[in-house]
């Protein structure tokens, strides 16, 4: 009963379009919260909020480098995450589009 518990919990949290996004976006590579916010033009306390409860579920860890803090997934446990995540569209270009930016917060 509790693995099923444990899915319920998690795939409440994926039913949230902000977290998803999220999640879809650290399947394409690490991101510092800073990249988080520019790409989704939400405030910082909100993906922060985002990103606290999806590390307390167990789906990202943070690591931190210097004054930020960088976030990545972690659902190698959690296959049925993983199948949820491979019909999400890439958001790889969203990514690649920061990354052209010349007004892109600088967390490096």
């Amino acid at each position: 009963m509790d693995v099923i518990y444990t899915m319920s919990e998690v795939l409440k949290l994926l039913a949230d379009k902000s977290r998803l996004t999220i999640l879809a976006l650290l399947r394409e590579k690490e991101l510092c919260v800073c990249d988080i916010v520019d790409i989704l033009e939400m405030s910082q306390p909100s993906i922060s909020q985002h990103l606290r409860r999806m590390k307390s579920a167990g789906l990202v860890r943070e690591t931190r480098r210097g004054q930020w803090i960088y976030y990545a997934l972690t659902i190698e446990d959690k296959p049925y995450v993983q199948d949820v995540l491979k019909y999400i569209p890439s958001l790889k270009f969203k990514i690649e589009e920061l990354e052209c930016r010349a007004d892109k917060t600088v967390c490096d």
